[in-house]
Formats: C-alpha cells, structure tokens, sequence
C-alpha cells in the first residue's frame, strides 16, 4: 500500500506542478501578487497534492469495486422497479456528495443553495436511470444524446439569460471526483453482466448522459423560480501579513471541510452497507478493503477541498483581476489557453477516466493519448472562455455551434469513443475548474466592469464542451487508420473493429 500511494503522491505532483510553476511565474512577472495572497497558494498546491494522493488511492480501493459490484447486481434483480429505484437512490446521493456542486452553489446568487443542489441532484438521479436503462436495453447512445441536446438548447431560450450559463456549468460540476470513481465503474458492472459483442462500448456514456440531467432540471428552474435577486457579491480575497493567520486560515477551513466530505459521504457508506446486506456482494476481506479505501478517500478528499477553496480560489480571482486591469488585458486569452492545456491535468476525475478506457481498452486507448486530447480541447475551451470575458459574447455562440459539431460528430465515430468523449466533457469540469478557472473568470469580468452572471459564469461549460470535439476527433483519426495496414497496430475487441496504433517505443 504505501508503494502504491508513493506512486500516487507522484503522480499527483507531477499533475499540480505545471499549473503552479505557471502562477509563480505570472506572479513576478506581469501580475504582482502580495506575499501572502501567494504563500496561501501554495501552502494550498501542497494540500492539492497530498490529497488527491490520497483521494485517488482510496476510490481505487473503495469506490470503483463498489460501483462495479452494484452495476453487476443491479441486472440479476430482474425487477425493473428495484433497478429503478436503486439507480434514482444512487443518483441522487452521489450528487448531493459532490463537492464542486457544493463550491458552485455557493457562488451563485439568486438561488438558494439547498434548492440549486437539490434541483440538480434530481436531475441526475432520473438521468442516471435514464443512463442505466440505456445500457441494459442497449439504446444507442447517440441516439438519446441528439435528443435530449436538441430539447436542451431549445428550452434554453425560454430562460433568462442568467441562468444558462449557470445551467450549463452545473451539468459540469455534477461529474466530479465523487460521481465519477462509481458512475463509471457501474457502468463497467453492468456491460460485464451482458457480455455481448456491444458491452464494451455500452460501459462508457453514463456521466454523459447524467450530465444532461442538471442542465434541463436548473433550466427548468429559470423558468418557474422567480423570488432571487440576480445580484452579484464580489468576492474579497483575505489579507494575510504573518505565517500564523495563514495556518489560521486553513486550519479554521478545514473542519467545515470535513464536516462537508462526512455529509457527503455518509449516505454513500450507508446505501453501500444496506446493499451489502441484502446482497451479500463482496467478502469479509473485500468488504474491509473497500472500508479503508473509504477512509483514504475521505481523507484526501477534506484536504484536497480545504487546498483549492483556501488556497487556490482567492489566487484564482486575484490574478484574474490584476491581469484584466492591466494595460495589457487581451493576455487572458493566449494565457487561458495555456492554463486550460495544463490544468486539466491536475483534475482528480480525469485521471480515473483515463485509467478506466486504458483498462477497459486493454491499453488500445493510451492515458497518454486521452490526456493530450483532453489538454487541447480544454485549452481551446479556456482560451474561448477568456474571449467571452473580454468581449461579452453570449454563451449561445460558443455553445449551440460546440455541441452541434459534437452531436454530428457522434453518426460518423466509433460508438465507444463517442461515449469516452462525451463522458470526458463531464470529468475535466472537476474542482480545479469550480475553484480556479471559475474565480479567475470572475477577478477579470469584475475588473473589466463586465457582468460577472453572464459573461463569466459559464467557463465550466466550456470546460465540458470542447472534449467532446477532440475526443471524438481522436476517434475519427483511429477510424481512418484501421484502412492502413500497420505491424504496430492494435485491434479492440469491439464490433466496430477499431485499431488503434500504440506509439512505436523503439523509436521513442
């Protein structure tokens, strides 16, 4: 185990130094940062690091068997009501655990908190079901994708515009470090259960499709809330002098941290436990196995949340305001390219993913290969996102023309990397993106007199729409090289017969 969390802690460094080497550059560069604005920052990097360690090392052990187990059981009830029921349950609990929709909730205005999180928890539970009877009834993905996106983008114009982006950045956030580790490897359960030719493609699209829930269900809510008022509270970034109010700062976060990751993963522990219970899944030895990794993730979870919120979030917003009110303002663009290419690396989710398709692909589909795909597109999505801040644009001219490529996209790719793609879309909007791309967003529509509802809000839509290009980009490229003949090339064991060509490693 600890050879295994050593790996992790190295992994974790590796994927939180480029973003952090990019501040400190900026820092003594072109956006001067007062010293303790800066020393939170990193006393937060530190925290990043030991607690998605942690957190990665804990839903390997405890989530992901767990979720397999309940997608493997859920089809032998033969009880569609059960099935139904269980998913909702599962669904619903997941989301309300997630802990970017807890940090989103709080930065939106007009509604409140407890009726945002649960209008979107709601969404997901009925989605999820919607996702779960898809594989077990073998529903093409596409098919339902296509629909539900067309009602999406219509329904979105009988909403006020000030809560679509905020609809679309919630279809973001739900598909985070808790929903993700177990969505996914339910779904694994379930296309093992079937074992037909169509499984293996069938495994991935369930955070697709749960991430559509929330946008309808806070779409809906546009529509017939009416009593907040839209008002926008800047936010202020904590002045620290001495080494003792910045330790006072983050021990003081940390136990509301906590008290937020039980909350979370309590109703998680408990549904396990009463499914154990009934079904008598797991072994004794596998039952303490998964009570540990949830010890792990647990703990890598409240350091991981107390790093980003104290210490990435007031940076994110500090540096986002000097850089628009400096002469040179029109650097937020190429510089959100360059902090979207590497800040998705530092998602915990995304790493999860990644491992998931190189398992599930018997390493046809490399991580490396899914991280480069997912690094540009969320560069592209930045640096577009930095552009609207600069300029105003409505949300509808990044969007509809976005996910219009993406829905074609999806009649001309391989079935599996369209739901890879559309599952990556959910993944990389984790909580780097809630609470450093999202507070930078706002420092710079603030300072540039912008409104910050919407015109910022909305930078994790964009987050979750450009890897559905890229990835399924990455699948057409695959698809045209299965017509030429290559000793390097690597079959998949799916219908659509995909190779994939793995990099030559003699000539690396």
């Amino acid at each position: 185990m600890n050879k295994i969390l050593k790996e992790k802690l190295i992994e974790a460094l590796t994927s939180v130094l480029p973003i952090t080497l990019i501040v400190l550059l900026l820092s003594v560069t072109i956006a001067p940062m007062p010293i303790g604005t800066m020393a939170m920052f990193l006393f937060g990097a530190v925290m990043l690091v030991i607690g998605m360690a942690f957190f990665q090392l804990g839903t390997d052990v405890s989530m992901t068997p767990m979720g397999e187990g309940i997608g493997a059981q859920l089809p032998r009830t033969k009880n569609l009501f059960v099935i139904v029921l269980i998913t909702f349950v599962i669904g619903v609990l997941i989301t309300i655990a997630e802990p970017d929709l807890q940090v989103l909730a709080e930065q939106v205005p007009s509604i409140p908190n407890a009726m945002l999180i649960w209008t979107v928890a709601i969404g997901v539970g009925l989605f999820f079901v919607v996702a779960v009877l898809r594989t077990v009834f073998k529903i093409r993905l596409s098919v339902l994708l296509i629909v539900f996106y067309l009602v999406v983008l219509a329904l979105s114009f009988f909403v006020p515009n000030e809560f679509v982006p905020v609809a679309f950045d919630s279809g973001g956030v739900t598909t985070g470090p808790i929903t993700v580790p177990f969505i996914m490897a339910l779904g694994v359960g379930l296309a093992s259960i079937r074992g037909d030719r169509d499984a293996q493609d069938d495994s991935f699209g369930l955070v697709a499709l749960c991430s559509i829930g929330p946008i309808l269900a806070v779409l809906l809510l546009g529509i017939f809330y009416r009593d907040g008022d839209p008002h926008y509270t800047p936010v202020s970034v904590p002045e620290v002098d001495t080494t003792r109010q910045l330790a006072g700062l983050f021990v003081e976060g940390l136990p509301d941290y906590i008290h937020e990751v039980l909350t979370a993963l309590i109703p998680i522990i408990v549904f396990c436990a009463l499914f154990q219970l009934i079904f008598r899944r797991f072994h004794k030895i596998e039952m303490q196995k998964i009570g540990i990794g949830f010890v792990y993730t647990f703990a890598g979870l409240a350091i991981f949340l107390t790093g980003v919120n104290v210490g990435f979030m007031p940076a994110g917003h500090y540096l986002g305001q000097q850089l628009a009110d400096s002469a040179h303002s029109w650097i937020l663009f190429p510089l959100g390219v360059v902090i979207g290419f590497f800040l998705v690396i530092a998602e915990p989710a995304v790493h999860v993913l990644n491992r998931q398709v190189e398992t599930i692909t018997n390493g046809g589909i490399s991580q490396r290969a899914m991280m480069l795909s997912l690094s540009i597109g969320v560069a592209c999505s930045v640096g577009l996102a930095m552009m609207r801040v600069l300029t105003g644009i409505s949300i509808y001219w990044m969007v509809i023309p976005g996910y219009a490529a993406a829905l074609v996209l999806t009649i001309f790719v391989p079935k599996m990397f369209t739901g890879i793609a559309f599952d990556s879309g959910g993944v990389a909007s984790g909580p780097m993106t809630t609470t450093f791309l999202l507070p930078f967003a706002m420092g710079a529509c603030e300072a540039l007199g912008g409104n910050v509802l919407t015109d910022a809000f909305g930078v994790v839509a964009m987050v979750a729409m450009t890897p559905l290009l890229t990835i399924q980009v990455l699948g057409l490229i695959y698809k045209h090289k299965q017509t030429e003949p290559d000793e390097d090339a690597q079959a998949l064991p799916d219908e659509d017969e995909i190779i994939v060509l793995e990099e030559d490693e003699t000539n690396g």
